[in-house]
């Protein structure tokens, strides 16, 4: 692994968004032993909740989680160092979440306050240019406090001819979108598909055989899985329950592991890590780990370990993950870090 490879970004909340981080932390990882050392704050920029890499170039993108909401870019230099490239405004509030298409060329936003998607231009050398798209969703939900319009969560680009999916928690929706490389904007790709009522769909996670992906419902702690075929469309085969701990549940993130074994739900309220095994119809929770925490945000499976960001708890956990059994186990202390929310190998 290149000495470039063993520099992880740390996002979180800052003051603007009553957080207590100041930016962007690179800490440097060690892969034998999966131990954070963390080398400061490398970007003070406000509230990137989360962050993404260009495929081919070495430049980090974070969403400024604000009411007039922004992403940002940086060119990575050594030790994790982040050099500005400049922001551009994302047209709505309180982004959340953003992806780069797999060819390079877009970059794309969440924004969760109001509930649209935002399209930038890369040029040759990955830096955004002016907004060329802004989709915005409309709708609402049964939950009055969460889901009083929409609120768009995530945006999760396909490969080849699969389309860009963007998961609404406040319209129980997953919009499906083309796009058109020429103009930068986006073309629906059919109707929405439409969770159950209240589901408040969060974050989903695509499996390596391009088919299958599961969504986490942050209102009802489920695990929804789903087939995509080849014309884009989703299809429902069953919905589980994404923690097995009484009391408050209310799911984050979702990975699939590389090989496609396992699936990984982290759950806040219950604190805990739920893995999943992947070898039959739908997922089935073979362990739930306690995280330390009460609430992971985020976590990111890098080699054998996986990395849980607990915003409340002020950490990142590290974990050493059987890749036979899927289980993981903590190992080392907990990485002292501020408010975070999003862990990017």
């Amino acid at each position: 692994m290149s000495g470039q490879g063993e520099i992880v970004h740390i996002g979180g909340y800052t003051a603007q968004s009553g957080g207590r981080g100041s930016g962007i932390v690179a800490a440097r990882r060690d892969p034998t032993t999966g131990a954070l050392t963390p080398l400061g704050t490398v970007a003070v920029t406000a509230s990137p909740s989360f962050l993404a890499r260009h495929p081919t170039h070495p430049v980090l993108y974070a969403v400024n989680e604000l009411t007039d909401g922004e992403v940002s870019a940086w060119r990575v230099g050594s030790e994790g160092r982040l050099d500005p490239l400049g922001s551009r405004s994302t047209g709505g509030a309180e982004p959340c979440h953003l992806a780069v298409l797999p060819d390079g060329g877009h970059l794309v936003a969440a924004n969760y306050g109001s509930g649209s998607v935002a399209v930038f231009p890369l040029d040759a050398q990955g830096v955004p240019g002016e907004r060329t798209d802004l989709v915005v969703h409309e709708g609402h939900g049964p939950d009055p406090e969460r889901q009083d319009g929409a609120h768009a969560h995530m945006v999760s680009p396909g490969a080849g001819r699969a389309p860009l999916l963007a998961v609404d928690l406040g319209t129980d929706s997953v919009y499906r979108y083309d796009l058109d490389d020429a103009s930068g904007r986006l073309v629906p790709r059919g109707p929405r598909i439409r969770t159950a009522p209240g589901t408040g769909p969060r974050h989903l996670a695509r499996h390596p055989d391009g088919r299958r992906c599961y969504l986490v419902g942050e209102l009802d702690a489920s695990v929804t899985a789903y087939e995509l075929t080849d014309d884009g469309a989703l299809h429902q085969r069953g919905r589980v329950e994404a923690s097995e701990r009484s009391g408050h549940v209310q799911p984050s993130e979702v990975a699939v592991a590389p090989d496609g074994r396992y699936l990984y739900v982290a759950n806040r309220g219950a604190g805990t890590l739920a893995v999943f095994t992947l070898a039959g119809e739908l997922p089935e929770l073979v362990a739930e780990v306690d995280t330390g925490g009460e609430w992971p945000r985020h976590f990111a499976l890098i080699g054998e370990h996986v990395y849980v960001a607990d915003e409340r708890a002020d950490m990142v956990r590290v974990f050493r993950r059987d890749i036979e059994t899927g289980v993981p186990e903590a190992v080392g202390e907990p990485v002292l870090v501020p408010s975070p929310t999003c862990v990017l190998p």
